[in-house]
């Protein structure tokens, strides 16, 4: 045969594949997956012409070449291109039915969360500001400012987790640091409210648990007393738990304040009647207060012979135990979705 011959022969094969590779339409994967074998794979059509192209003559091979690498280029180009549409159909395609109603699963905002946002909501109508502060906290914000003596137990790793070697850096026990923090970077009056989560080392039980959540409030201004303290508390406990309760204070001690005393609710549960709730008393205790000690304003630069004032600390947790009767603090850590959605009307 002659070159000429040779020349043409190949020619023609090389139109006969394009144009079936041309014409391929693949109905499915399938079908993709032999023009692949057909044409591109080792032992395929391509392949084999390339291995004839080896006894093409030196000067029909430049031609014949371009030919193939153009044949190849081509078969690869139109597997791609299909390949590609049939995995972006996959991905918009579906097999559900659209129109069918959809009972999906519904979240709810978390009950501490609830509480939260309502006793803030109060405090703000009395002219309280939300101010927030670190987690991470020194020893002088968290105990030092606050009247703590040098061996109070709350110094110690057993109450207070302390995240270095370093004494002087531990996670907040109490949002009072965040009143400390205001009382340094403003002038009387302040009036705030400090929510926030804090961290005390206990072992975690239906009735302790090592995270939870505080709201602390603090009023400077000169001629704060006692009265304006009772006054605000009143006000609250009207508010939030209603018109019928019952309110008392006891004595009580805290490092910052002087007088300190604890605030009792009648049982929102029993009526006063007395319940395993109330342990059979007909009171609840919701938060402690006192007048600020002297020796906090002095330490914040604030002078007591001017001004004096009050705080007061509740627990999120205790509240939200009182509106709801959930008696187990771990529930409100575990995230359960049936928990969270008896809250969704809440």
């Amino acid at each position: 045969m002659s070159v000429d011959q040779n020349k043409h022969k190949m020619k023609e094969k090389i139109a006969q594949i394009l144009g079936e590779i041309n014409s391929f339409k693949a109905e499915n994967k399938e079908a993709l997956e032999n023009f692949r074998v057909t044409y591109i794979s080792k032992k395929g059509v391509i392949p084999a012409l390339f291995a004839d192209f080896k006894q093409v003559e030196p000067e029909m091979r430049k031609e014949i070449g371009m030919q193939l690498n153009e044949l190849k280029n081509r078969a690869q180009e139109v597997f791609d291109e299909q390949m590609q549409q049939f995995e972006t159909q996959n991905e918009t395609t579906t097999d559900l039915d659209l129109s069918l109603p959809v009972d999906a699963m519904k979240g709810a905002r978390h009950p501490l969360s609830i509480v939260r946002e309502e006793i803030n909501n109060i405090f703000e109508r009395l002219g309280f500001v939300i101010s927030e502060g670190p987690e991470v906290e020194d020893d002088f914000h968290c105990f030092t400012a606050l009247n703590f003596p040098p061996d109070h137990p709350a110094r110690d790793m057993q109450d207070t987790f302390f995240i270095s070697k370093d004494p002087d850096v531990l996670l907040r026990t109490h949002t009072s640091s965040v009143q400390v923090r205001a009382m340094e970077q403003g002038e009387p009056p302040i009036r705030i409210i400090a929510p926030g989560r804090v961290f005390r080392n206990e072992a975690i039980s239906a009735r302790a648990h090592c995270i939870f959540h505080q709201i602390e409030g603090l009023y400077i201004d000169k001629d704060v007393s006692f009265a304006d303290l009772k006054q605000t508390l009143f006000h609250f406990v009207k508010e939030y738990f209603g018109e019928d309760t019952k309110v008392r204070f006891r004595p009580s001690y805290f490092p910052f304040t002087e007088t300190s005393a604890e605030m009792d609710i009648s049982c929102n549960i029993c009526g006063g009647k007395g319940c395993n709730i109330c342990k059979h008393t007909g009171w609840l205790e919701i938060l402690g207060c006192g007048i600020c000690d002297p020796n906090i304003l002095k330490a914040c630069n604030i002078d007591p012979e001017v001004y004096t004032g009050f705080a007061f600390g509740m627990g999120v947790e205790r509240i939200a135990m009182l509106k709801y009767q959930v008696n187990d603090l771990r529930l409100y850590f575990e995230n359960d979705v049936r928990f969270l959605q008896q809250f969704e009307k809440a």
